[in-house]
C-alpha cells in the first residue's frame, strides 16, 4: 500500500536540483579554466587527456565540498521540514535485539564492549525491551572456548540485566550478512527490530533506547543509521584520524543527511533495522560469476539500504544522535587492508546499478561507492599525463614562426591568471570543508576546551592537514593496486581485523612501502632532471612517497601517540570529557573477566545459551517485478 507523503517532501526535489546545479556550475567553470590552460599553446592528445581526467577528479572533489558547505549551513540552525517524527515521548512496546556478529575477535575487547553495553542497559527502565546476542562465526576453537567463558562471566556479573545469548555458527556461510540472516531465520520472529553492532562498537543506553523509540514512532522507517565516532586508539595514525573525524565529520554528515533524508545510506553497524521488512525485502543475491566481481556480495550495507528503499521504507541518517562509537585501524597497513576488502565489495556494486525498481538516490549512492575507488587510478593517471606534458613542454623549444609566411611571431600564450584561479579553487575545495568544521568548534570557548584549548587545537589542525596531504599519495597507490587487482580477478580472504594498537616494524614498513618509495624517488628525480619547473608542483606527491616508510612506521608507535596526547595534540572531547559507556569499557579492560584469565573450567552458563526459536523466513526476491510497498 502506498504511504502518504510526509510534509516537506516536495522541497527534497528542489534542494537536490539546486545542489547538483551548483556542483555542475562549479565543475564547468573549473573545466573552462583548465581548458584555457591546456589549449593555450595547442591542445595535444596528452593535454586533452589531462583535461578529461581533471574534470572527472574535480567533479568528485566538488561534490564533497558543497556537501560540507550545506552541512555547515544546516549546523548553523537551519530547520529541516523533512525529518524523523519526534520520538522522545514514545513508550516502548516492541522488543529489540542487539546483535553483535563476531569472527575470530579479541575476546577480551569484545567482553569489555559488551560489559559497557550491559552495564548501561541494566540501569535504564527500558532494559526489559532488549536482548543481546553474540553471533559467533569464529573458526578458531581456542577463541570459541574463550567466547563461552566470556558469556558465562557476563551472565554471572549481570544476572538481572539484559539477557545475553550466544550462538556459534558453523560453517560461516555468507560472512557477516549470512550471520545476520541466520539470526533472523531462527529468532527474528520474536523481535520487531535489531540494532547491529560490530565487534568494536560501543553505544550508550540512551542511544539504544532513542533508536528503538524512533523506529516505533516512524513505522515507515526501515533503517535508522547513527554516525559512529572513532575512539580508543593511541597510535599517532589513529589519533590523527580520530581527531579529524571528530572535528570535520559533523559538517559532512549533516550535509549528507540534509540531501538524502529518507533515502540515506547504511554503514552496516551502529544502526537499527526493522526486522520484518529486512527479512522480506533485503536478502542478498549471489551474483553470477566468480569472485571478485561475482559470488557473495561483500559490502552488503549499501545494497541492503537500496533494497529497503526499493520496498518503500525510509533509510535515515541521524547525525544529531550521539553516543555511538567505533574503533579505527591503528596503522596505515591495517587501514589499507580494510580498504582492500571495501574496494572489492564496492566494485561489485557496479553490477547492481541496473536492478529494476531502485530509487534514483540509491543508484547514485551505489555509483558513488564504485567511483570512490576509481578516483585513485584516475588521479594517478592525471598526474602521469601532467608529468608527460610538462616534460614535453620543457624539452620542446618554442617555435615563433610556423612554416610559410608569418607577418608576426607566434608568441606563447600566458595563462598565469587561470592557473592561479584554478589553484585557489582546488585548495578551497580541499581545505575549506575542514576549516568550516574547525570554525564550528573555534566559535565556542567551551567546545575549544574539549579539544585541549585554542593553541593545541590550531596546532593539531595544521599537523593533521600536513599528515593528510602525505597520506593521500600512499592511499592513491594502494587503492589503484586494489582496483586493478579486482578487475584482474584477484579475490581476497576476509580475515579478522586487528583491533589493537599494533605497531609496524621497519621490516614490514619496507616490505609494504618499498615500491612506493622507489616510485617517488625515480619520479621526482626524473622530473627534476627533465622539467625542473614542474618539480615543485609535484614535490608534495613525490615527497610523500619517498617518506612513506618512516611515516607509516613512526605513525604506528603507540608511545609516540601517547606523547602527542600528553602535549595536547589531537585531543578529542571523548578524552577530555569521557562518556560513561567508554569509562565502563576501559574499566572492564583493566579489570578483565575472571573466567577469561583462569580458563573455562566447569562454568555455570546460567541457563540455555540461545532462546526458543521464533523463525522468520528471508524472502529472496527476484531482481525484477513488483515488490510491494511499505504500509
Amino acid at each position: 500500500m502506498q504511504r502518504e507523503k510526509r510534509p516537506g517532501e516536495a522541497p527534497m526535489v528542489i534542494r537536490r536540483v539546486i545542489f547538483w546545479l551548483v556542483v555542475a556550475a562549479s565543475a564547468v567553470f573549473a573545466t573552462y579554466l583548465m581548458s584555457e590552460v591546456m589549449a593555450a599553446n595547442g591542445l595535444t592528445p596528452v593535454r586533452l587527456g589531462v583535461l578529461v581526467l581533471f574534470t572527472a577528479s574535480f567533479t568528485w572533489l566538488i561534490v564533497s565540498f558543497w556537501t560540507a558547505i550545506l552541512g555547515f549551513i544546516v549546523r548553523l540552525g537551519l530547520k529541516d521540514p523533512v525529518s524523523l517524527a519526534e520520538a522522545g515521548h514514545v513508550r516502548l512496546r516492541e522488543r529489540t535485539a542487539i546483535i553483535m556478529p563476531i569472527y575470530n575477535e579479541d575476546t577480551e575487547r569484545v567482553a569489555a564492549g559488551l560489559e559497557a553495553t550491559m552495564g548501561g542497559m541494566t540501569r535504564t527502565e527500558w532494559g526489559r525491551h532488549f536482548d543481546l546476542f553474540v553471533l559467533s562465526d569464529t573458526t578458531d576453537q581456542r577463541i570459541a572456548t574463550a567466547e563461552l567463558a566470556m558469556v558465562a562471566a557476563l551472565r554471572a556479573r549481570h544476572p538481572d540485566g539484559v539477557k545475553l545469548y550466544y550462538r556459534r555458527r558453523q560453517p560461516n556461510i555468507g560472512r557477516k550478512a549470512g550471520n545476520i540472516e541466520d539470526f533472523i531465520t531462527r529468532w527474528g520472529g520474536a523481535y520487531a527490530h535489531m540494532i547491529v553492532l560490530d565487534a568494536d562498537s560501543i553505544m550508550s543506553e540512551d542511544t539504544l533506547v532513542a533508536l528503538a523509540q524512533m523506529m516505533e514512532a516512524n513505522p515507515d522507517s526501515g533503517i535508522i543509521q547513527t554516525i559512529p565516532t572513532p575512539v580508543n586508539r593511541e597510535t599517532p595514525f589513529a589519533r590523527i584520524l580520530q581527531f579529524a573525524a571528530r572535528l570535520y565529520m559533523p559538517v559532512m554528515a549533516y550535509g549528507l543527511a540534509f540531501l538524502t533524508r529518507g533515502e540515506g545510506i547504511y554503514f552496516g553497524h551502529n544502526a537499527i533495522i526493522r526486522i520484518a521488512a529486512f527479512a522480506r525485502y533485503c536478502a542478498l543475491p549471489v551474483l553470477p560469476g566468480a569472485a571478485p566481481l561475482g559470488g557473495e556480495i561483500l559490502s552488503h550495507d549499501f545494497v541492503e539500504a537500496a533494497l529497503m528503499q526499493r520496498a518503500g521504507y525510509k533509510v535515515w541518517i541521524v547525525p544529531e544522535l550521539t553516543g555511538s562509537f567505533e574503533e579505527l585501524p591503528a596503522n596505515v597497513i591495517d587501514y589499507a587492508k580494510r580498504d582492500r576488502r571495501w574496494c572489492q565489495g564496492n566494485m561489485q556494486h557496479g553490477r547492481l546499478l541496473g536492478v529494476p525498481g531502485l530509487k534514483r538516490m540509491s543508484r547514485l549512492q551505489l555509483f558513488m561507492g564504485v567511483t570512490s575507488y576509481l578516483t585513485s587510478p584516475l588521479w594517478l593517471l592525471l598526474l602521469i599525463l601532467s608529468t608527460i606534458d610538462a616534460v614535453q613542454r620543457a624539452l620542446q623549444l618554442p617555435v615563433y614562426f610556423k612554416p610559410g609566411y608569418n607577418l608576426f611571431p607566434d608568441w606563447p600564450v600566458a595563462t598565469d591568471a587561470q592557473i592561479d584561479t584554478l589553484l585557489g579553487i582546488t585548495l578551497a575545495a580541499l581545505f575549506l570543508p575542514k576549516l568550516l568544521g574547525a570554525a564550528m568548534v573555534m566559535a565556542s570557548r567551551s567546545e575549544r576546551r574539549l579539544y585541549g584549548g585554542f593553541a593545541p587545537l590550531v596546532a593539531s589542525i595544521m599537523v593533521e592537514m600536513v599528515f593528510s596531504a602525505l597520506l593521500a599519495p600512499m592511499m592513491m597507490l594502494f587503492q589503484t593496486n586494489f582496483v586493478v587487482s579486482t578487475l584482474l580477478g584477484r579475490s581476497i580472504s576476509w580475515d579478522a581485523q586487528p583491533r589493537d594498537d599494533r605497531g609496524l616494524s621497519w621490516r614490514e614498513g619496507m616490505r609494504r612501502h618499498g615500491l612506493q618509495t622507489m616510485i617517488g624517488l625515480v619520479w621526482g628525480l626524473a622530473i627534476f632532471e627533465l622539467a625542473p619547473d614542474f618539480f615543485w608542483w609535484m614535490s608534495p606527491i613525490t615527497l610523500a612517497l619517498v617518506l612513506a616508510i618512516p611515516l607509516s612506521v613512526l605513525s604506528s608507535r603507540a608511545r609516540l601517540g601517547l606523547w602527542l596526547k600528553w602535549i595536547g595534540l589531537f585531543v578529542t572531547p571523548e578524552e577530555t570529557r569521557t562518556p560513561i559507556e567508554l569509562r565502563r569499557m576501559r574499566r572492564a579492560l583493566v579489570r578483565g573477566l575472571p573466567s577469561l584469565r583462569g580458563g573455562v573450567g566447569l562454568l555455570d552458563y546460567g541457563g540455555e545459551l540461545t532462546p526458543p526459536e521464533s523463525r522468520l523466513e528471508m524472502t529472496r526476491l527476484p531482481w525484477s517485478g513488483e515488490i510491494g510497498q511499505a504500509a
